[in-house]
């Protein structure tokens, strides 16, 4: 069976910067850090009842299997250059979209990104949530529908754009 992080690794340019910033963190700083914990823990001597000890070792686990799986997303990314879209009146990776739901004069915005770049909290959805796999291809002023579990909802697109993604 096929997991999200199996499929295509598309990220932003930006994206993929943010990600390789967090992996030299974690090996030049925090890393290192509990390195010096773990040794400064052994030298006390019985490592069994030792909690700073025990600590830093699943902290050590924790950092090094982070590592590993941003190391592999790194080598998966296919960075998406919004510059080299040529038609930007329709929905594709990186767009910003502003549409409403269900005639609702509430207007909802998403920006179309990577699934490493999902943040709900500004509205960065990942191209394969449902909204953004809804809007995929759509333009300006069309209306698509979204299947819900309420239902299904009536979107109206009132504009996109590529701006820059942060």
């Amino acid at each position: 069976m096929k997991t999200n992080l199996d499929i295509n690794n598309y990220i932003t340019p930006n994206g993929l910067l943010r990600l390789k910033k967090t992996l030299l963190k974690l090996i030049d700083k925090e890393r290192p850090e509990v390195v010096r914990l773990v040794s400064w823990a052994a030298s006390n001597g019985d490592r069994s009842e030792n909690a700073d000890y025990i600590y830093g070792k699943r902290k050590l686990r924790e950092i090094d299997k982070k590592i590993f799986f941003l190391t592999k997303r790194i080598k998966q990314a296919k960075v998406v250059n919004i510059d080299e879209i040529s038609n930007k009146n329709q929905i594709f990776f990186g767009a910003t979209v502003v549409f409403s739901r269900n005639s609702s004069k509430n207007l909802e915005k998403v920006t179309i990104v990577g699934i490493d770049e999902v943040d709900s909290a500004t509205g960065k959805v990942s191209w394969i949530s449902p909204i953004a796999k809804t809007l995929l291809k759509a333009k300006q002023n069309d209306v698509v529908y979204l299947k819900t579990p309420r239902g299904e909802d009536k979107i109206k697109i009132f504009n996109v754009s590529y701006n820059n993604i942060d």
